[in-house]
């Protein structure tokens, strides 16, 4: 059994917490943009304690603000009786105004949309990657396994 590093234990390293394998199937990232989250203290417990998943979550703007709508955090058993824990909530996501703006404007212009990739810890804070992506068509999706399964067998051939 692994044991895990001091240094992701502690939250200090960039240890994942979720990932959103989904996403890299279902789109084409085009850029990546990190963002904080407004998190309550029994999320945060959840959060160290590894029980976050964001396969089903995505983004949207909201008054001029980005939330992760969908990301399912749930509560430890041992949470405090007097919070009322809320598994399924939005959270608003931290950005500078500029980056909030040019994701708006790549969002409504472009047609793009806004895809959570991966959920982890930096320097002791819970950070979410968020992709701006366009969606994969059947046959992109397909030309993607098949590319995949050649690199795999590639790799076997040279291997040899």
């Amino acid at each position: 059994m692994n044991k895990p590093n001091k240094k992701d234990a502690s939250g200090g390293g960039g240890s994942t917490i979720a990932l959103n394998k989904k996403a890299r199937h279902d789109y084409f990232i085009e850029e990546r943009q990190e963002a904080g989250l407004v998190l309550e203290g029994w999320e945060v417990k959840s959060l160290r304690a590894g029980r976050a998943q964001i396969a089903e979550a995505y983004v949207v703007v909201r008054g001029g603000e980005i939330w992760l709508v969908g990301a399912n955090i749930t509560p430890l058993s041992s949470a405090s009786t007097h919070v009322n824990a809320d598994p399924g909530r939005s959270r608003k996501l931290l950005l500078q105004r500029r980056e909030i703006d040019r994701l708006i404007g790549s969002v409504e212009r472009s047609g793009y949309t806004m895809v959570p990739l991966a959920l982890y810890w930096k320097k002791g804070r819970a950070k979410l990657e968020i992709g701006l992506a366009k969606g994969k068509k059947q046959h992109d999706k397909r030309a993607t396994a098949r590319d995949r399964d050649w690199e795999r067998q590639k790799a076997r051939i040279l291997k040899h």
